[in-house]
């Protein structure tokens, strides 16, 4: 990685996705594609604060691209950040889980329907399922 663009600055993804806020997001794919865990950890969470700004596509590419991912950490932290865009626009997460929800690990489906009524996150688990 660049100079600029060091192992520090990921340290805290919600230092970075507030620096990445009206920046080139292209660090977010960087980190996505990385081999490391922690960095595809860092790429999905510093989404935090773009979904602060009402800004879900990055959250729900990277959710999508890691619905294959092997390791549990990286389904909750999807999931999680599901949850928030969920809370902030309930279509937007529906959208996602009409899509994806039969894919998705169980984890990570679990994290995102939450807050859904129980109707709801009934209809999801049994897509699941099938």
């Amino acid at each position: 990685m660049g100079q600029q663009l060091g192992p520090r600055r990921y340290q805290r993804p919600h230092i970075l996705g507030a620096w990445l806020l009206r920046r080139d997001r292209t660090v977010l794919d960087t980190l996505a594609a990385s081999t490391s865990l922690w960095e595809q950890r860092i790429a999905i969470l510093a989404t935090q604060a773009f979904i602060r700004a009402g800004d879900f596509a990055d959250t729900l590419r990277l959710s999508a691209l890691f619905l294959s991912h092997p390791h549990d950490l990286m389904h909750k932290a999807c999931g999680w950040m599901l949850r928030e865009v969920g809370k902030r626009d309930v279509k937007s997460l529906l959208s996602f889980l009409d899509q994806h929800a039969a894919r998705m690990p169980r984890t990570m489906l679990r994290y995102a329907i939450e807050k859904l009524s129980p109707k709801a996150r009934q209809t999801y688990l049994a897509m699941r399922s099938c």
